[in-house]
C-alpha cells in the first residue's frame, strides 16, 4: 500500500493509467513469450511434467529423486517381465571353452627356499 501511494505521489493521476496500462501490457508479452517457450519445450520433451509439478519437485528435491528412482524400478521391472518366446537351447551350438593353461610344476624345493610365487594374491 506504501509503495502504491508513493508511486501515485511521485507519476500524479494524469499519468498513472497511463503506466498500468504499460505495465499490464508488458506482463502480457512476458506471460506469451512464456507459453511459447514452455510449449516448444513440450514438444520437444513430452514426458516433462507439469509446470506446477516442477515447482512442487523444486521445493522438494528428495520427492523428485524417489520419483526417479520408482520411473527406473518400473522400467527395470518391464523389461525383466518381457521374456524371448522360445528359450531353449540346442546342444549342437555348445562350444566348450578350451582348459585353462595350468603352470608348469615346480623343480623339488629345499626347506630353506622362499615359498612360490601366488598369483591369486595379487
Amino acid at each position: 500500500m506504501v509503495i502504491a501511494a508513493v508511486i501515485m505521489l511521485l507519476m500524479g493521476p494524469d499519468k498513472l493509467p497511463e503506466v498500468a496500462h504499460k505495465l499490464g501490457a508488458a506482463w502480457r508479452a512476458l506471460k506469451n513469450i512464456q507459453e511459447k517457450i514452455e510449449s516448444e519445450v513440450r514438444e520437444a520433451i513430452p514426458d516433462l511434467p507439469s509446470t506446477g509439478e516442477i515447482a512442487r519437485i523444486a521445493r522438494s528435491p528428495v520427492n523428485l529423486l524417489n520419483q526417479l528412482a520408482d520411473r527406473v524400478d518400473k522400467k527395470e521391472a518391464a523389461a525383466a517381465a518381457v521374456k524371448p518366446a522360445d528359450t531353449t537351447v540346442d546342444p549342437s551350438v555348445i562350444v566348450e571353452a578350451p582348459p585353462l593353461l595350468t603352470p608348469p610344476p615346480l623343480p623339488n624345493r629345499r626347506s630353506d627356499d622362499p615359498p612360490p610365487f601366488d598369483p591369486s594374491l595379487n
